[in-house]
C-alpha cells in the first residue's frame, strides 16, 4: 500500500459542474489522485484542506514547548498537538502532494502557517552545532514531493526570467528535505489572469502533465 498526503491551500472550491472561480490547483490535484488510483489500486489519500480546516499561528508557547528538553506538561502537549498531528501525517506518507496557487509572489498564509507547524526540531530536523556553519539536518527520507501550482501571469519556472519572483516554488523546493522529500517534482497551470488562448493551453499541458507524473509515481 501506499499514502499520499494530499494538502489544498486554495481559497477557491473546485466542482466538476461548475465553471466560473474555481480552483485550478484542486483541479489539477483531483486530476493526479484519480490517475494515481488508475495505476495503483491499494492508495491511502490523507486529505488536509488548509482552507476549511486552517492551521495555528506559531505562538511563544509552541516556540517553547517545541525547544522544551524536559518532559512536557498537559499544557505544553495541548499546545503541540496539532503539530504532532500533522508530522505524523508526514511520516506515513510516500508521496506529498501539494496543490497550491501564487499568492502575491508566494504561498498562502494558511500553507506558511502548515510547514511552520511540521518543519519542527528533533521531529523533522537535527539540530547540532557540531556540524559548523550547517547545523541542520533532515531526519526523515525516502518520500516524493509534488507541488501543482498555478499562477496569473508567466515565465515563473525555474531558468525563465521571472523565477527570481517566484517565492512559492522556491520556497516549497528548500523546504521539502525537511518533510523527506528527495525527489521534488513541480507542474504549473500558468496565464490565469489573462483568461486568453494561452491560459487555455498552459491548463491542458498541466493536466496532461498530471497524468503523466501520476503514471510514472505509481509504477515505482
Amino acid at each position: 500500500m501506499k499514502t499520499i498526503l494530499y494538502i489544498t491551500s486554495s481559497v477557491r472550491s473546485f466542482k466538476e459542474e461548475e465553471t466560473q472561480h474555481q480552483s485550478i490547483t484542486r483541479l489539477l490535484g483531483e486530476r493526479f489522485l484519480e490517475q494515481f488510483r488508475l495505476r495503483y489500486h491499494d492508495v491511502e489519500i490523507i486529505h488536509r484542506n488548509l482552507s476549511i480546516d486552517p492551521p495555528s499561528f506559531l505562538t511563544q508557547e509552541f516556540i517553547a514547548a517545541a525547544f522544551e528538553k524536559a518532559e512536557l506538561t498537559s499544557e505544553q502537549k495541548a499546545v503541540l498537538k496539532m503539530s504532532d498531528q500533522y508530522i505524523e501525517e508526514i511520516k506515513q506518507a510516500n508521496i506529498i502532494v501539494i496543490a497550491s496557487p501564487m499568492y502575491n509572489y508566494g504561498m498562502p498564509a494558511v500553507l506558511k502557517a502548515w510547514f511552520d507547524q511540521v518543519i519542527r526540531v528533533n521531529k523533522t530536523f537535527s539540530f547540532d552545532l557540531a556540524r559548523g556553519d550547517e547545523p541542520l539536518e533532515p531526519i526523515l527520507s525516502g518520500k516524493s514531493l509534488v507541488l501543482l501550482a498555478s499562477w496569473g501571469e508567466f515565465n515563473f519556472r525555474k531558468g525563465e526570467n521571472k523565477y527570481h519572483l517566484n517565492h512559492l516554488s522556491s520556497h516549497i523546493e528548500q523546504l521539502a528535505p525537511y518533510l523527506g522529500a528527495e525527489q521534488f517534482f513541480e507542474i504549473a497551470s500558468e496565464y490565469q489572469e489573462f483568461s486568453d488562448d494561452r491560459h487555455r493551453a498552459s491548463k491542458l499541458s498541466a493536466l496532461t502533465q498530471v497524468k503523466e507524473l501520476a503514471n510514472n509515481l505509481a509504477s515505482i
